[in-house]
């Protein structure tokens, strides 16, 4: 009987093995998904130093869920892939947050992302603080959406200007300087702003420069809209605001007035840095001018860096992070309770959940428009499946033969 029971145990253990095998082949073309691997141990009925206990075989199934597959390119930019340790943090309809490397996300009719698995994937909302979570800690995350309700404006809050004033320019008439604002005013040089409102409405400021002195300017900003007939001067208001600029006598860097801060009509206030502004022996040059702010934009697509920040890029230009999708890992991750759809569960055996930034000490890189193949080698199962085959067959060769020997003892007559 022990070497029936030994025959069943082995037969047993093969069908699990097959059982694995079947998985994996079925699995091979499953995003993210991790083989499974089959092992076994001895079975013994008692413990005995001078008697042959053993009962056979026993097998178990381990996914390998710490397998790194391989990273391949995809035409979708919200196909994401984790290179190194970490899965992305996914829930189900019921809010049930789960792990896993399947990165095939595509908006659904809410704009929610989700994978091919029907989880959606969760990060941190910029607008809520992003992601400045604890290590320890779920809360905050919120399903991802990438679409944006209307269209989209800022504010001009900064600018910059580099410009370079003649060193050998005359000195404007102190009843004639632009912050005089008459028909009288003139000034030494001159160049335009373009900033934004409030309301993303784009307002043309012109800035003037007039030399009030050795190594001394005046600079002047005014709202062009508001430029007599023909353009200049009067205003029909003042300046917008009005600064003084000093610079090195010995070498023409500048000293002081920057930065110069002026306010938009109905937006903020500019700060604009003229730190790199010189009065050098040359004419008036500006070699660059910059203003940050944008015109209404409606939203055109999105981008994934690797550290996990998802961004909206507007068809104004701007781009403005909208989530930090976070990445998290446990301890002893071939552990995990597995779920369906090539998702994990932390539990006590892999130990506790810790959530990073991708990129950052112990966690991988999100790459994306890219995918994580399956780790299944069809060579290797199919070999495998070969030799699952060949030891179910030779255990049900010993059952056969204990089955004999049972007839034989039946047959026995006293």
């Amino acid at each position: 009987m022990s070497i029936m029971g030994a025959a069943v145990s082995g037969m047993t253990a093969d069908t699990n093995w097959i059982s694995s095998i079947s998985q994996n082949v079925a699995n091979a073309n499953t995003t993210g998904y991790k083989n499974a691997e089959t092992n076994f141990s001895t079975l013994v009925a008692q413990a005995s130093d001078n008697s042959d206990n053993m009962m056979g075989v026993q097998a178990s199934v381990r996914s390998l869920i710490a397998l790194q597959g391989s990273v391949v390119g995809a035409s979708t930019t919200t196909d994401l892939a984790v290179q190194g340790a970490g899965y992305f943090i996914v829930s189900n309809s019921a809010g049930q947050l789960y792990l896993t490397r399947n990165g095939s996300f595509v908006p659904d009719a809410s704009g929610n992302l989700v994978n091919s698995a029907g989880y959606y994937l969760m990060g941190f909302n910029e607008s809520t603080g992003g992601s400045d979570a604890a290590a320890n800690s779920l809360t905050g995350l919120e399903q991802v959406n990438v679409t944006s309700s209307g269209e989209t404006a800022s504010p001009t809050t900064s600018a910059s200007i580099t410009a370079n004033l003649p060193a050998s320019a005359s000195v404007v008439n102190a009843a004639d300087l632009p912050s005089q604002n008459n028909a009288n005013s003139t000034y030494t040089d001159k160049t335009t702003l373009v900033t934004y409102d409030n309301l993303g409405g784009a307002h043309t400021i012109d800035i003037y420069y007039s030399m009030t002195g050795t190594d001394t300017w005046e600079i002047d900003a005014f709202d062009d809209s508001t430029a007599a007939a023909g353009g200049g001067f009067p205003y029909s208001s003042g300046p917008l605001a009005t600064g003084t600029l000093t610079f090195n006598p010995t070498n023409g860097t500048l000293t002081g007035g920057s930065p110069f801060s002026f306010t938009v009509p109905g937006g903020q206030t500019v700060s604009v840095d003229l730190s790199t502004n010189t009065q050098l022996a040359s004419a008036f040059a500006v070699s660059s001018a910059s203003a940050n702010g944008n015109a209404p934009g409606t939203l055109t697509s999105v981008s994934i860096g690797t550290d996990g920040t998802l961004s909206f890029q507007f068809s104004n230009g701007s781009t403005r992070p909208a989530y930090d999708i976070p990445l998290a890992t446990v301890p002893s991750p071939d552990n995990m309770t597995l779920a369906n759809g090539d998702a994990y569960e932390a539990n006590y055996e892999s130990g506790p959940m810790r959530v990073g930034v991708a990129g950052t000490a112990g966690f991988g890189v999100i790459q994306s428009s890219s995918l994580e193949d399956s780790t299944v080698d069809l060579a290797t199962e199919l070999t495998d499946m070969i030799q699952a085959q060949s030891a179910y067959e030779a255990n049900s060769k010993v059952f056969q033969t204990a089955a004999n020997l049972l007839d034989v003892l039946n047959g026995l007559k006293a």
